[in-house]
């Protein structure tokens, strides 16, 4: 039941209802690993929905439940086995979204800056892999629990890589004191954005005029970078800190940005540090957009453990087409696609099915205009080097 739903999910189908129809085609049948193809349906919409309303643990009426830390090792796992040799370093980025909700479910709240009902997930990425989808409640602050999934996660690969370097970004939404400070005592880098404010603002008085005069000479926006320690005057920061500044001048209005790091200036300068290693968090906003394309966003179950599981079905329909991207599509013209369209132009096309006593025959139309993109990719995963365990 968890195939056909994951399996649904990648292939577009968003609904329960959709297995109504769903639950006779032989091709999910085949994926959901059915031994007797056309002779048993597949679970109906009643089922699936008593899966995913799965308590804590089994009752008379709901048999099913899930253990949330099984699944949150596995996203890791899958990360780990998907490296063939130890990486010298991984980038561990952090972020949030909203989840509107428009119902009455469990935990709903209001916030102010989505200006809606909502969810506040939180999602980690290393590149593209998926390493926690965490449904949260909207009443809290956006780093609330992110100390706690680091550390699950960070123990997870020291266990198999334990020399590997691990640099934690993000933005201003987690430049909280106990974060900072959890990487800082455990060898774990980190960059994230922190939030300007006025003091902030005199300290590079200086450099945001030199940015406003080359700007005035060029007419082109100008950057100035420059860095110092930084320690909070309200003592919401245990120490001191580097701190890295940009000072950009646009056209009509001052535009300065501030991180927050312990990455030493000997290996990263300013503008090294914000330009090459920071601005490249903004690539984890198109992984979320997949999950949201991969239906991450219906919470209309009305329990917070309902929704859970189906953020966790998302993202397991998300670990399928990455390991999809990986493996069959590199080396194509769709090596960087998103999963809508690897799903529009791969996996929705039409063929003639027929069962037999013993198989299962696929006739692909001769006309299909990527079939020697099909073909490839067919030979990309049959021919993939099978990775260490």
């Amino acid at each position: 039941m968890v195939a056909q739903r994951v399996y649904a999910l990648a292939l577009g189908y968003e609904d329960l209802t959709d297995h109504d129809q769903l639950r006779e085609d032989p091709l999910l049948a085949v994926l959901s690993g059915k031994q007797r193809v056309g002779e048993e349906p597949l679970a109906g919409k009643s089922t699936l929905n008593r899966l995913e309303l799965g308590g804590p643990v089994p009752s008379r009426y709901k048999k099913i439940h899930y253990r949330e830390e099984a699944i949150d090792e596995l996203l890791t796992k899958v990360f780990l086995e998907a490296h063939a040799e130890t990486p010298e370093q991984i980038v561990l980025d952090l972020d949030t979204t909203d989840l509107p909700l428009h119902g009455h479910q469990e935990g709903r709240f209001f916030h102010g800056y989505y200006d809606s009902y909502c969810y506040l997930p939180l999602y980690i990425f290393s590149g593209e892999h998926l390493l926690c989808a965490r449904l949260r409640t909207a009443d809290q602050d956006a780093a609330a629990g992110s100390k706690d999934e680091l550390e699950q996660i960070v123990r997870q690969i020291r266990a198999v890589w334990p020399a590997v370097r691990i640099i934690v970004r993000a933005d201003s939404g987690f430049c909280r004191d106990e974060l900072m400070q959890w990487c800082e005592d455990n060898g774990v880098h980190y960059l994230v954005g922190f939030a300007r404010n006025q003091r902030l603002r005199e300290i590079i008085e200086p450099q945001m005029q030199e940015a406003a005069r080359l700007h005035q000479q060029s007419g082109k926006p100008a950057r100035v970078f420059t860095e110092f320690s930084y320690r909070t005057t309200t003592g919401s920061w245990s120490r001191s800190r580097r701190v890295v500044a940009k000072a950009e001048q646009l056209e009509g209005k001052e535009n300065p940005r501030f991180v927050v790091t312990n990455l030493n200036s000997e290996e990263w300068s300013a503008q090294q540090l914000y330009e090459d290693l920071y601005c490249e968090r903004g690539e984890m906003e198109n992984r979320i957009k997949e999950q949201l394309s991969l239906f991450a966003g219906r919470g209309s179950a009305e329990t917070l453990r309902a929704n859970q599981l189906r953020v966790y079905f998302a993202a397991m329909a998300y670990v399928l087409m990455h390991g999809l991207r990986r493996l069959g599509l590199q080396g194509t013209e769709l090596e960087r696609a998103q999963a809508t369209t690897i799903r529009l132009r791969l996996l929705k096309i039409g063929a003639q099915i027929r069962i037999t006593a013993r198989k299962v025959w696929l006739s692909m139309a001769s006309s299909y205009p990527l079939q020697w993109l099909f073909g490839q990719v067919h030979q990309n995963l049959r021919h993939a080097v099978p990775l260490r365990a």
